[in-house]
């Protein structure tokens, strides 16, 4: 196996060098934005190329190990070769670059080989402490979460309070607080991992009622953790560790979605405080929310862009179902004149049902002085201190992504083991195997790339791996969702199966938390671009 592990290398590097490459020629290219199909493809190989290296320390642990790293090593390669092929020249690249790899992709593409994977996970390779946390959040996850989930998305309830109340009680929304205001987080590499581990064992048991209840308090946290004034960091984020207050985030907005340098939502002086006027989208969870973290436009000067952006904390009302509307009466001298008014209505989707995503209008909606993060330090910088909040969202999401795959594969492979057609089970047909042992690659590999990212993380790194693991794990969940949905047959396509809700979670997976497109483009390419102009 040792002599395939150093073909594997060798293959990676080929891979980064045909990234790389494509990269020196888009830096000459002129403006990106003309030549976006390739940029795209090129995020997206590094991605690949990136999760690749995580696999290859993977590798090292076994021969289990090293059979799953080598066929995601090889899958890899193909799709490079796919994606460059009739393209070369675009890329850069001579036909046939990937012809001294060419032996091992097709040994480690074998449908023979994928098949024999299909029931090799892996083992994660966790600490003692992680495997804990792990156990404790799959725990909760299927005797708190999974008898509740299916219910929710056929209904579109809201997350029940008995789940807030039982994750709080855990210590879920504390994970990335430090001690010191209330939370778990001790500043070392664990915070980021034991975030990711958590997230993966919630989404596992639900997308919209598990994991992703612990994301807007994470990003709300990092941003005040980074940004915030001692006063707020004191009064915000032991009620966020404790659950006593739930946050939603209200950035977007309907007619930019993640153009976010021209926001038009305004927050302008007045008394004590501030007015916010405008309509925000997408701010999921806004009902239930107590506050929400809301990026508005401080300074009237469009030219300046995301720096007349700041970033304020907003309290509201706790209202439930979908829709809601609050006026708010002057209480005091310096308060507006007029009452302000905040009015929101749930979007109807096809899943990730039970937070609802809402509109939310603001009209003369006062805010005191200090909802404004970092105080007067903190005008103009709220567009950097949400980025930082969202950067750690973006790993969360990788392991959300992580999560569903998991439990559609789960439900793919017990399944086929028991669906019987054409006299045997679906189970024992090679293209049933390779599909789930190409699920059980992906989901490893994945997995591996996010828990590497968490270290990065942790050590001040990692911005960039961050959006290529998010950007790769949320492609990578809707195929896997898909094949799982398939090999259910009919079956798949009924609500009664869960593998339906996964199908349906897992597709807003590369929408949300920055949209595959503009973390590919704006944020991936750009930053490989800049790399290769060095």
């Amino acid at each position: 196996m040792r002599s395939d592990l150093e073909d594997a290398a060798r293959a990676i590097e080929v891979a980064s060098s045909v990234v790389r490459t494509a990269a020196r020629k888009l830096a000459n290219s002129g403006d990106l934005d003309d030549h976006q199909t390739i940029a795209y493809d090129m995020a997206h190989a590094a991605s690949a190329v990136e999760v690749g290296r995580a696999m290859l320390d993977y590798a090292t642990h076994g021969d289990e190990e090293a059979s799953l790293a080598c066929a995601f090593i090889a899958d890899a390669l193909a799709d490079l070769s796919s994606r460059t092929f009739g393209r070369e020249e675009e890329w850069g690249v001579d036909e046939g670059w990937y012809l001294p790899c060419k032996n091992f992709v097709v040994r480690y593409r074998e449908p023979s080989f994928l098949a024999s994977l299909a029931a090799i996970e892996g083992q994660r390779h966790l600490d003692e402490e992680f495997e804990l946390v792990r156990a404790t959040f799959r725990r909760f996850a299927e005797e708190r979460v999974r008898p509740y989930a299916d219910r929710i998305h056929r209904e579109n309830l809201d997350v029940p309070e008995e789940i807030i109340a039982g994750l709080a009680e855990l210590g879920g929304f504390g994970l990335s607080i430090p001690e010191q205001y209330g939370g778990f987080a001790t500043g070392t590499a664990g915070d980021f991992l034991g975030m990711v581990v958590a997230t993966e064992e919630l989404s596992w048991g639900s997308l919209g009622a598990g994991g992703s209840l612990i994301t807007r308090p994470e990003i709300l946290a990092r941003a005040l953790i980074n940004g915030g004034t001692e006063e707020q960091k004191m009064t915000w984020l032991p009620r966020l560790a404790d659950g006593s207050i739930m946050a939603a985030v209200a950035v977007t907005e309907p007619d930019f979605g993640s153009d976010v340098a021209n926001l038009t939502t305004q927050a302008v002086a007045y008394g004590d405080g501030w007015l916010i006027n405008g309509v925000k989208t997408w701010c999921t969870f806004a009902a239930r929310a107590n506050v929400l973290m809301l990026l508005a436009r401080t300074n009237p000067d469009k030219s300046l862009a995301h720096r007349g952006l700041s970033l304020f904390v907003v309290e509201k009302p706790v209202a439930h179902g979908t829709g809601f509307s609050f006026t708010q009466r002057p209480l005091e001298e310096g308060q507006p004149v007029s009452s302000g008014k905040m009015e929101g209505r749930a979007i109807d989707t096809i899943g990730y049902r039970g937070m609802h995503s809402y509109e939310i209008s603001f009209d003369g909606w006062w805010v005191p002085a200090e909802a404004l993060v970092g105080g007067e330090r903190g005008l103009g910088k709220g567009f950097y201190y949400q980025m930082q909040g969202f950067e750690n969202g973006r790993l969360q999401t990788a392991a959300r992504a992580l999560g569903v795959m998991q439990a559609a594969y789960e439900a793919a492979f017990s399944y086929a083991t028991q669906r019987v057609v054409f006299a045997k089970p679906i189970y024992q047909y090679e293209l049933t195997k390779v599909k789930l042992g190409r699920m059980a690659v992906l989901i490893q590999a994945i997995r591996q790339f996010a828990y590497k990212v968490a270290t990065l993380m942790a050590s001040g790194a990692g911005s960039l791996e961050a959006s290529m693991v998010k950007a790769y794990a949320c492609r990578a969940a809707e195929w896997v969702t898909r094949e799982a949905m398939q090999i259910h047959g009919g079956m798949g396509y009924a609500e009664e199966f869960p593998v339906s809700r996964y199908f349906v979670d897992a597709r807003v997976l590369s929408i949300f938390e920055g949209a595959d497109e503009t973390l590919a483009l704006k944020v991936i390419a750009r930053r490989l671009l800049d790399e290769a102009s060095v």
